[in-house]
C-alpha cells in the first residue's frame, strides 16, 4: 500500500501497522548493535549492503552481524537480496513509513507541536533553481570532484555545486584533474576539502547531499540541517585501479561517465513541479536504473 498524506498534516502514513507488529520492531531496535545496523541501512537506502561492508563500517564480528540481520529481517525492517554469489540487505521502507507515522501519528496522537519541527515545509513544489547541492566521498580526490565539476557545469546556474571528503587527500587525483579538463571542464577553482567545512555555523545550508562512495554512506555523520534530500549514488572507488596508466584512465573515464548519466539525469527533473517526496523518490530512482545499467 503506498503512503497517503495525511490532509491536516502531511504526513505520509498508511495507517495500517498493528501494535504488536510495531511493539516487534521497536523491540528489535531496541539492542544497540542492531539499531546501529538499521541506521547504517538507512543511509544506503533503498540501496543495499553485503556484510562484509557492515561488518567493516561497524565493525562487528561476522556472527553477530549474521544474528542482528536475521533479527532485523524477522521484524520487517529489513530484506536480503541475493546478486550474483553476492546477499545484499537493505531497509524496508515500507515498514519504516509504518513505524514512523504508527510513532507519530497514534503514539504521537498527531499533535503537531510533535510533528511540525521534523517536516519538510507544507510538502509544496520545490523552487526550480537556486539549489546548494553537497556530493561527499572519503578522499575528495575524484568521484566527488566529478561530481562537483559536472553539477557546475550541467547544470546552467541552476545549482551551487560543493564536495567534500570524510578524510580528504591534500591533493586532486591527476587522472581526475586530467579526464575533466579533456572534458572541457574548469578545473583552476577545484579543491580538496573537508566535511567539516560545510557542517560549522556559516555553512551553506544544502538542498540535496549526495553519497557517491560507499564508504562515506557508512559513516557516522550528524542529520544534516535544513532537511536536505539525500541520495546514495555509490561507485567504486578509481583511485584504487592498478594497471598501466592507460589502464588507470580508462576506470576514471568510465567513473566520470557514470557520474555524468547520474547529473544529466538529476539535472532534467522538473523540480518546480514535484514535491519534496516526490523529489527523494526521483533521486533514489537514478540511482537505482544507473546500478542496473551499469550491470547489464
Amino acid at each position: 500500500m503506498k503512503p497517503s498524506l495525511d490532509p491536516v498534516r502531511n504526513f505520509p502514513y498508511s495507517g495500517n501497522m498493528e501494535q504488536i507488529t510495531a511493539s516487534l520492531a521497536f523491540a528489535t531496535l531496541g539492542h544497540p548493535g542492531r539499531l546501529a545496523v538499521f541506521r547504517l541501512l538507512m543511509r544506503f537506502a533503498p540501496q543495499g549492503v553485503r556484510p562484509t561492508e557492515i561488518a567493516q563500517a561497524l565493525g562487528l564480528k561476522q556472527n553477530t552481524l549474521s544474528h542482528h540481520l536475521s533479527d532485523l529481517v524477522a521484524a520487517g525492517l529489513a530484506q536480503a537480496e541475493r546478486r550474483g554469489r553476492s546477499l545484499y540487505y537493505a531497509a524496508n521502507l515500507d515498514t519504516t513509513e509504518g513505524l514512523i507515522g504508527y510513532l507519530a501519528l497514534d503514539v504521537g496522537r498527531g499533535r503537531p507541536d510533535l510533528l511540525v519541527p521534523f517536516l519538510h515545509k507544507e510538502g509544496s513544489a520545490m523552487r526550480d533553481t537556486g539549489f546548494n547541492v553537497l556530493f561527499i566521498c572519503s578522499g575528495n580526490s575524484a568521484r566527488s570532484i566529478f561530481a562537483e565539476a559536472l553539477l557546475r557545469d550541467l547544470g546552467n546556474g541552476r545549482f551551487q555545486a560543493y564536495s567534500a571528503g570524510t578524510r580528504p587527500n591534500t591533493e586532486l587525483n591527476p587522472f581526475a584533474l586530467d579526464i575533466l579538463a579533456r572534458n572541457g571542464h574548469d578545473v583552476s577553482g577545484l579543491r580538496s576539502k573537508h566535511i567539516a567545512e560545510f557542517q560549522g555555523p556559516g555553512a551553506p545550508v544544502m538542498d540535496f547531499v549526495f553519497t557517491v562512495c560507499d564508504t562515506a554512506a557508512a559513516e557516522e555523520c550528524p542529520p544534516w540541517p535544513g532537511q536536505p534530500i539525500t541520495g546514495h549514488w555509490g561507485l567504486p572507488d578509481p583511485v584504487k585501479a592498478t594497471g598501466t596508466d592507460a589502464e588507470k584512465a580508462l576506470v576514471f573515464a568510465q567513473t566520470y561517465a557514470a557520474l555524468r548519466r547520474r547529473i544529466s539525469a538529476f539535472v532534467e527533473l522538473p523540480f518546480a513541479s514535484l514535491s519534496a517526496l516526490s523529489l527523494q523518490a526521483s533521486v533514489d530512482q537514478i540511482g537505482t536504473d544507473a546500478l542496473s545499467q551499469e550491470k547489464a
